[in-house]
């Protein structure tokens, strides 16, 4: 499991503020799933859709994506469009 920085859009209200935290992922799901160990709160956010960016790609459904050690990662809320 690799370790690694998430940054957060400023529409989350996560830990003390806009800073990023460090978190223990391979994955998007496993991401997902160490965030809400963390922060329950941010259940509420998820359930209205997020998506989660990695060094600028952004995945809204297939949450099986693996994360590179070194990716940069953010936390967003989730767009519809077409």
């Amino acid at each position: 499991m690799l370790g690694m920085q998430v940054s957060f859009s400023s529409m989350f209200r996560v830990g003390d503020g806009p800073e990023p935290i460090n978190v223990q992922a391979a994955s998007i799901e496993e991401l997902m799933q160490a965030l809400l160990l963390r922060y329950p709160d941010l259940q509420t956010h998820i359930d209205q859709g997020v998506a989660v960016s990695i060094n600028g790609q952004i995945f809204r459904d297939d949450w099986t994506v693996a994360i590179p050690a070194d990716a940069e990662v953010y936390l967003i809320p989730r767009i519809e469009g077409g």
